[in-house]
C-alpha cells in the first residue's frame, strides 16, 4: 500500500499551531474549550478561523475536535457551531459521540468526518462500523497492539487509519478515567483531568480501637514490613506498593514513545501519526514535530538503513515522565511505568522563542530563567544542527533596559534583544532565513542528583524494553534513584492539584460539572450564555457572589 503518512500535531493554541506548522506536521488538531476535550484550551473561534487559515496558507491540514460527549446543554449549542464551522471549512472534524456524529452528517454533510480515540476504537469491526456510517478516518485507541494494528489495516484497507505515537499515556482507557471526577470534580472525558493516578499515596493503619495512624517509614519500620496488593481469585499473587516519605505512584505511566517502532508503522501504510500534548508547551510542539519529520522523511529516503538514535536524542532533550512503548508489544511491563517519581524531567529548558527577526537582531519572548554566561540552542525549523549563543548580557527592550546581571528571569516578561552581531560566522541572510518567526530557543540546565539519577534511569529502562540493555543494568539505576530521592527529599512539602469542588474556578469550561448545576454559579452561567462560543469567563466575572 502507497501511503503517504501524514504527520498530525497537536494545537493548544495559536502560537503552538503555528510553531508545530513550522517545524514540520502536516497536520494540526485543535478545538475551543466548550464544545471539544479542550477545557483550558487557548482558542475563540476567531483563532480557529486564523488557525485554519494560516494551516492552508502553508498548504497543511487542519482538523477540529468536537470529541466530547455531549450533555444537553452541549446539544443546544451545535446548531451555531456546527454552522460556524462549516464557513470555517476545516479539513475534518473529530467527532466521538453517536449524536453528535449524526447531527453533522445531517447538518453539515459536506464535513469530513474523524473518529476520535475517545471512541476506544480497537478492532477491525469497530472501524468498519464507522465507515460504514460514512466515517472517513478513525482513529484508533492507544491500547492497540502492533499486531491488532496490522490485522485492522489487513481488514481494512479503504478507511484511512490514525494511530497515536507519542504522548502521555492513561492508566485507563484514555479520557474515560472517573477517578479524577471522582476525588477532584474534574472531567477527564472534557479535557480537565486532575491527573489523580499520579498523585502521591500513603499507607494508613486501622487501630482495633478505630483511630487511624500514619506508618512513618523510617530507618526501623522499613525493615519491618512490605506491603502488597492481593486480589481474592489471586492468593499467590502479591502485587508490591512501593512508597517512600513523598508517598506511592502506584498508578503513574510514563509518555510513550513509538520512535523505536516507528519503521515498522510506516511500512504498514497508517494514514496519520499523531502526537498527543495540547497543554504542553510550544518548546514540546517544535521539538517532538521536527523529531518525527525527521525521522519519516529519512526513512522514505532509505527504509532498510533507518536507525532511530538521532531522533530519540532528540526527543530526550524535552521534559518526560521516562518514555515507553505502551501496548505496543501487546501487553505493558513493569518499565512503562514510573514508580519513583510523577515529574516531567529533562536536562534542558525552554529558553524562549523567537517572535521578531529586525534587519539586525533576533527579539525573543523569554520562557525560563536565563544565568549570565548560559548557551542559547536556536533550533532551526529545517534538519540543519542547532546555532549555539553564549550569552552575557542582556538587553530587554519590554522593559527598556541593558544589563550584565547575574540573571534574569521570565516572570519578568522580559523580551530580549539578540544582535546579530554576536554571531561571528553565520551570513545575516542566513540568519534570518533559518530562524524566522516562531523560532524555539533552549538551554541545557543543570541537574540535581535525584534528577540525573531519574533520567538515567528512564534511559535504560526504554533501553530495556527495546532490548539493548538488561535487567540487572535497570535495577542498579532504579536502587542508585530511590537512594538520591530519599536524600533530596527529606523534609520537603510537595503541592497538590486542586482538591474537589471548592476548587471549580466558576469560568465556565465544559469539563466542571459542578459549575453547570450548583446554584451558586446561576449568575456566572446567565452571564456565560451571553459570550460568544468558545469565550469563557474572566477571573472577575466568575466571582460568586
Amino acid at each position: 500500500m502507497d501511503v503517504i503518512t501524514e504527520l498530525l500535531m497537536p494545537a493548544g493554541s495559536l502560537e503552538k499551531l503555528k510553531v508545530a506548522i513550522l517545524y514540520g506536521a502536516d497536520a494540526v488538531y485543535m478545538g475551543t474549550p466548550d464544545l471539544s476535550l479542550r477545557t483550558r484550551s487557548n482558542f475563540t473561534l476567531q483563532d480557529v478561523v486564523e488557525g485554519v487559515a494560516f494551516a492552508h496558507a502553508h498548504g497543511k491540514r487542519a482538523y477540529l475536535t468536537l470529541n466530547l460527549f455531549a450533555h444537553n446543554r452541549d446539544v443546544e449549542k451545535l446548531p451555531d457551531y456546527v454552522e460556524t464551522i462549516r464557513k470555517v471549512a476545516p479539513d475534518g472534524v473529530i467527532v466521538a459521540d453517536p449524536g453528535v456524529f449524526q447531527f453533522v452528517r445531517k447538518n453539515a454533510p459536506d464535513l469530513e468526518i474523524h473518529i476520535s480515540t475517545q471512541a476506544n476504537v480497537c478492532s477491525a469491526a469497530a472501524v468498519k462500523f464507522w465507515q460504514e456510517m460514512g466515517a472517513s478516518l478513525v482513529v484508533l485507541a492507544r491500547e492497540v497492539s502492533f499486531a491488532e494494528l496490522q490485522e485492522i489495516r489487513a481488514q481494512c484497507p479503504d478507511v484511512k487509519l490514525e494511530a497515536f505515537v507519542h504522548g502521555a499515556m492513561c492508566m485507563t482507557y484514555s479520557g474515560r478515567c472517573l477517578l479524577s471526577n471522582y476525588l477532584a470534580e474534574r472531567g477527564a472525558n472534557q479535557g480537565n483531568c486532575a491527573n489523580s493516578c499520579r498523585w502521591h499515596y500513603k499507607v494508613r493503619m486501622r487501630l482495633k480501637d478505630g483511630t487511624l495512624k500514619e506508618l512513618a517509614l523510617n530507618d526501623q519500620t522499613r525493615e519491618l514490613f512490605d506491603f502488597f496488593l492481593v486480589e481474592e481469585q489471586r492468593p499467590d499473587e502479591f502485587l508490591e506498593i512501593e512508597e517512600n516519605e513523598r508517598g506511592s505512584y502506584i498508578l503513574n505511566g510514563k509518555d510513550l514513545c513509538l520512535m523505536p517502532r516507528l519503521d515498522e508503522i510506516l511500512a504498514m501504510g497508517i494514514d496519520s501519526l499523531k502526537v498527543e500534548g495540547r497543554n504542553r508547551s510550544a518548546y514540546y510542539a517544535a521539538v517532538t514535530a521536527r523529531a518525527y519529520r525527521m525521522a519519516i522523511d529519512a526513512w522514505r529516503r532509505d527504509p532498510t538503513s533507518w536507525k532511530p538514535d538521532a531522533y530519540m536524542r532528540e526527543l530526550l532533550t524535552l521534559p518526560t515522565r521516562g518514555y515507553s512503548l505502551a501496548f505496543h508489544e501487546g501487553r505493558l511491563s513493569h518499565h512503562a511505568h514510573n514508580y519513583e517519581d510523577t515529574h516531567t524531567l529533562s536536562a534542558w529548558d525552554y529558553a524562549g522563542i523567537v517572535v521578531e527577526v529586525t534587519n539586525d537582531a533576533f527579539i525573543l519572548d523569554i520562557k525560563n530563567r536565563l544565568s549570565q554566561g548560559d548557551v542559547l540552542e536556536f533550533i532551526p525549523p529545517d534538519a540543519g544542527d542547532p546555532l549555539l549563543l553564549r550569552i552575557y548580557e542582556f538587553e530587554d527592550i519590554a522593559h527598556h533596559r541593558t544589563t550584565r546581571e547575574e540573571g534574569i528571569h521570565a516572570g519578568q516578561k522580559p523580551r530580549l534583544r539578540i544582535p546579530f552581531s554576536w554571531f561571528h560566522e553565520e551570513k545575516v541572510e542566513t540568519l534570518k532565513g533559518r530562524f524566522p518567526p516562531y523560532t524555539i530557543v533552549r538551554k541545557e540546565r543543570v541537574l540535581s542528583e535525584d534528577e540525573a539519577a531519574r533520567l538515567k534511569l528512564d534511559k535504560v529502562a526504554s533501553q530495556v524494553e527495546t532490548g539493548r540493555a538488561n535487567e540487572a543494568e535497570y535495577q542498579t539505576k532504579r536502587d542508585a534513584l530511590v537512594e538520591a530521592l530519599q536524600d533530596a527529599n527529606s523534609g520537603k512539602a510537595f503541592r497538590s492539584p486542586r482538591l474537589g469542588v471548592e476548587g471549580c474556578c466558576g469560568r465556565g469550561c465544559n469539563g466542571c460539572q459542578h459549575f453547570w448545576h450548583d446554584e451558586r454559579f446561576a449568575r456566572a452561567r446567565d452571564l456565560l450564555r451571553t459570550k460568544k462560543q468558545g469565550v469563557l469567563l474572566s477571573g472577575e466575572e466568575a466571582k460568586m457572589p
